[in-house]
């Protein structure tokens, strides 16, 4: 039991610092409205595989990988129109 513990321990705080690790990017550009340094291929090709991973979770009923890939698409999704916006 103690080692199932430590397995979804693991996988939070895996989720939670890849998730959270996008937030600076989201506040940085929209701070400055300056997505310049933003590749829109890289962000494109991530938030596709971020709804892959949102889509396998729910396939799974995995709740910690839905929770996790929902906001980390949230998070992505917001610096991708931004990149859109502010060329």
């Amino acid at each position: 039991m103690l080692f199932m513990s430590l397995i979804d321990l693991t996988g939070t705080l895996a989720a939670m610092l890849t998730t959270a690790s996008f937030v600076p990017q989201v506040w940085h550009t929209y701070q400055s409205k300056d997505a310049s340094g933003i590749s829109l291929g890289m962000y494109s090709a991530f938030t596709a595989g971020v709804v892959l991973w949102l889509i396998y979770g729910l396939m799974l009923s995995a709740w910690p990988i839905v929770v996790a890939n929902a906001v980390t698409l949230a998070l992505t999704a917001t610096i991708l129109v931004m990149k859109l916006r502010y060329r």
